[in-house]
């Protein structure tokens, strides 16, 4: 029944592992059919002695200290591996085919075989007991570290249907790290609506107002140090988890490149969110969208970075028709879970007006990119320029921030272009005329005339 493995140490813990998840359900159903009553947990004891838990595979679990929590973890990941695991099992006790309701289970919509859900732990762990069924909801309680820790959970079911008959759903990322030893980067598509932010600059690279710049340093602060509050007596009562900024300024100012040197600077992955992509036209879609982002970031403390906040953190409007309605609900569900957040969260807009009010309240910082001022374009101007073509006598950058107001990054992009054509042209120097071309194509991008 369980499919062939490489042979390494893990694929024979696995191999074993599984081996005893049958025996235990053999012995469920057993005792089931036959309308027997046998101590579950004595029996487990005197079975396994103890030799339950397969030490290779418990490295990737180890927070899993009862057998409960083990068998588990073992019925979520056999989809995963042997697709017929179930049925092959209920055949045994039913060949001729028939209902089985008390085993539990679901059909997926690609996956053709049997899926556990809660009601199949419930069985597994207490047969048709009503008292110790009532204690297998412990394991899928939103306290559990199955949940708090983004391990597994059961999937909601439909209002009315019992929350036990939810799939047991086992997070991609222990899947892979407990079938392959690796940690995975999450994919992005809608079910991980984000995308990693990495740099190769640093803060050397960056020309920020020195408010902006003052401000930055303050997020850093908390980063470094914010875990004195929640040692502090009387300020852990007080004080919420999580710091929310809003970085607010035209396009091109360094708000994403900010994200990303924070995250840099203090070893924390960066995560970009850009909602204008998120929302959905379809009800309730846009919270499920973020659900995904939210419960796996908690876990490993990311920087949030929300891009086009304001297309989802808009000023909520006066609910006119259900379409409202349902999109004020989105926004009442956004606030509440970035104020749930326990790490540094980053909305990004281009204008601070956009923004509801209720969300301006619940930031520590609001801080402003501002388009730079000749002196800074200057220094955005020296530092963009390439080490391996020098500018010729014809370039006056001290001329060209004075007269042209740029952001940081159309000024690298003019750069860019300048560069290329020169080398294109075989030119030993970067020439002005290059960087002419490059300011006008900027400019013709924004809709404005040199």
């Amino acid at each position: 029944m369980l499919c062939t493995l490489h042979h390494t140490a893990s694929s024979f813990a696995l191999e074993s592992a599984l081996t005893d998840l049958q025996k235990i359900i053999a012995h469920r159903m057993q005792t089931h059919f036959n309308e027997q009553y046998v101590h579950f947990k004595k029996w487990l004891g005197e079975e396994f002695n103890g030799n339950l838990f397969k030490k290779e595979m418990l490295q990737q679990v180890p927070q899993i200290e009862t057998a409960d929590e083990w068998i588990i973890l073992l019925l979520a990941l056999v989809p995963h591996v042997s697709p017929n695991f179930f049925e092959a099992m209920i055949r045994e006790y039913l060949p001729t085919g028939g209902d089985f309701p008390e085993f539990g289970g679901v059909k997926g919509i690609n996956h053709r075989s049997m899926l556990p859900t809660g009601e199949t732990a419930q069985f597994v762990l207490a047969g048709t007991k009503v008292e110790d069924r009532l204690q297998v909801h412990q394991y899928f309680a939103e306290d559990h570290f199955f949940n708090k820790q983004n391990i597994l959970w059961l999937e909601p079911v439909k209002e009315g249907e019992p929350a036990m008959s939810g799939r047991i759903i086992l997070a991609q990322e222990m899947v892979d790290k407990i079938l392959l030893n690796k940690e995975t980067v999450p994919r992005f598509g809608l079910d991980f609506p984000a995308k990693k932010v990495v740099t190769d600059m640093n803060w050397n690279d960056v020309v920020l107002h020195p408010q902006t710049a003052q401000q930055v340093k303050d997020i850093g602060i908390w980063l470094q140090h914010h875990h004195v509050l929640f040692e502090d007596e009387n300020l852990k009562r007080k004080v919420k988890p999580g710091y929310r900024v809003l970085f607010f300024g035209p396009s091109g100012t360094g708000k994403t490149l900010t994200a990303a040197l924070l995250g840099r600077e203090f070893h924390k992955e960066v995560y970009r969110i850009d909602l204008s992509q998120v929302v959905s036209k379809y009800i309730g879609e846009t919270e499920k969208n973020l659900e995904s982002v939210f419960r796996r970031a908690e876990t490993k403390n990311w920087i949030l970075f929300f891009d086009e906040a304001d297309a989802l953190f808009g000023k909520r409007t006066n609910v006119q028709s259900s379409h409202d309605k349902y999109a004020n609900q989105e926004v009442s569900y956004l606030l509440q879970r970035v104020e749930d957040y326990p790490g540094l969260l980053i909305l990004a807009s281009n204008f601070k007006t956009n923004l509801d009010e209720a969300f301006l309240r619940r930031f520590h910082a609001v801080i402003h990119f501002p388009m730079p001022n000749a002196a800074e374009r200057l220094l955005l101007w020296k530092k963009a320029l390439p080490a391996s073509l020098a500018p010729d006598a014809s370039v006056n950058l001290e001329e060209l921030s004075k007269q042209y107001e740029m952001s940081g990054a159309s000024i690298l992009n003019a750069v860019q272009f300048a560069t290329l054509a020169a080398v294109a042209a075989k030119e030993t120097k970067l020439t002005n005329v290059h960087l002419m071309d490059g300011i006008r194509k900027e400019y013709i991008k924004d809709e404005k005339s040199i």
